[in-house]
């Protein structure tokens, strides 16, 4: 069963510089590292684009840009997992949890952006997930406010 966590985060720079920081390949790989040193993607960030988050290894995620509002609004389904560069959609493993939704939202407040990340969880992944997604806003953060 999915869980839905919550995140936020205040950034002192406008929604598209922090949009621009969340998408870019360089500031993509620098603000994930806190999940994976090296984690990557391949792919493009606008609606219906499929798009895979790597780790170094070429394991991961295998997804789907379901709703890309620019510089407002970010809903990425993941359909499943990658496993030595093949995409699988259906394994046992899999139909547990897929799918699973990462939503952004960009918000103007008081000349800078709030930053909200709705994210599906399950069990095994809830506790990893509070103790890293803090880390990586507080690089996305800095990312953005030194852009």
């Amino acid at each position: 069963m999915n869980k839905t966590l919550h995140f936020a985060k205040t950034i002192d720079a406008p929604r598209q510089t922090v949009w621009n920081a969340l998408i870019g390949k360089d500031s993509y790989e620098e603000w994930t590292a806190p999940f994976m040193e090296g984690s990557t993607f391949e792919g493009s960030w606008n609606t219906g684009d499929r798009i895979r988050f790597l780790a170094p290894d070429g394991s991961g995620m295998s997804s789907v840009i379901e709703v890309s509002r620019p510089y407002e609004f970010i809903s990425i389904k993941h359909l499943g997992e990658v496993k030595d560069g093949v995409d699988d959609l259906d394994g046992e493993l899999v139909r547990r949890w897929a799918p699973a939704y990462e939503n952004y939202t960009l918000k103007e407040s008081q000349g800078g952006t709030e930053f909200l990340v709705d994210l599906d969880v399950t069990p095994e992944f809830e506790q990893v997930m509070q103790e890293k997604w803090p880390l990586a806003l507080d690089r996305l953060k800095a990312i953005s406010e030194r852009a």
